[in-house]
């Protein structure tokens, strides 16, 4: 299984990151994707993906961040990612929720962003909330200018984004916010996405699943959220999990080969 973003360096768990690393690895999760939200703390992030190897990372500044880099460059994200173990760009985005950065300014970061991942072949982890009818258009506009990889990360919001993003050719991950119990309408857009373009993810430290929610979330726990979606899909949890780990191999493709890389094909629903 792999947990397609987590937060590791966040300082939630700076006391026990070894800890947290090993329980993710006897949970069955074989590799985590640790998600920037500020270039000015790459060093960070390279230095906990250079200590663990089956950790990597992405470089990019948050929606919420926006403020604090409103001049992060294209060539600055294609410079940075140029470490073997940097396999994407963001998170960035729109957040309408906080309305941290004007939204104007948030648009812009967000699309130097694209256009780095554009530039880069590396797929772009995009955040979204409250904002779809805008992130909507921006995806349509820009990848009218050129096609890119994306996936729309911790995904929370309506149908109607969903199908754009499915149409544009992104991935949709889901997050342990699919195992709360008043997130009907969110598994009927899970059960509804073709199990090819689906991604799981904790986003931790943040939305630990059911039975961990109010909890320090944590890789391990991405097991839960698998259950859930497996369930919704059909499947085995093990089919379930070859799968999407076998869809972040090709959206995440400077990912080096698993031990025993080769799932094996189940029909899709």
């Amino acid at each position: 299984m792999t947990d397609s973003h987590c937060h590791l360096d966040f300082p939630e768990f700076a006391p026990e990151l070894d800890a947290v690393v090993e329980r993710a690895r006897a949970a069955g999760v074989a590799r985590m994707i640790t998600i920037s939200t500020r270039v000015a703390r790459n060093g960070d992030i390279v230095a906990l993906a250079e200590r663990f190897p089956d950790v990597f990372f992405t470089v990019g500044t948050h929606p919420l961040q926006a403020a604090e880099e409103p001049d992060v460059s294209v060539e600055r994200l294609v410079a940075l990612s140029a470490h073997p173990k940097c396999v994407g760009i963001g998170e960035a985005g729109l957040d309408y929720h906080y309305d941290a950065a004007p939204r104007d300014l948030a648009d812009r970061v967000f699309r130097t962003h694209i256009a780095a991942a554009r530039e880069t072949g590396l797929p772009l982890v995009i955040h979204s909330r409250d904002a779809d009818a805008d992130m909507a258009a921006t995806l349509r506009d820009e990848m009218g200018r050129g096609r890119f990889s994306a996936v729309l990360h911790c995904f929370t919001a309506s149908a109607e984004l969903a199908t754009t993003g499915l149409e544009l050719g992104l991935s949709i991950s889901f997050s342990g916010v699919v195992t709360f119990k008043n997130s009907g309408d969110l598994r009927d857009v899970a059960r509804g996405v073709p199990l090819d373009r689906m991604l799981v993810e904790t986003d931790a430290p943040f939305l630990a699943p059911a039975p961990h929610r109010g909890k320090r979330n944590e890789p391990a726990f991405v097991a839960h959220t698998a259950r859930v979606l497996a369930e919704l899909k059909g499947l085995d949890v093990d089919a379930f999990a070859a799968a999407t780990s076998a869809n972040v191999d090709r959206l995440f493709s400077k990912l080096p080969p698993r031990a025993g890389q080769g799932a094996p094909e189940i029909s899709r629903p």
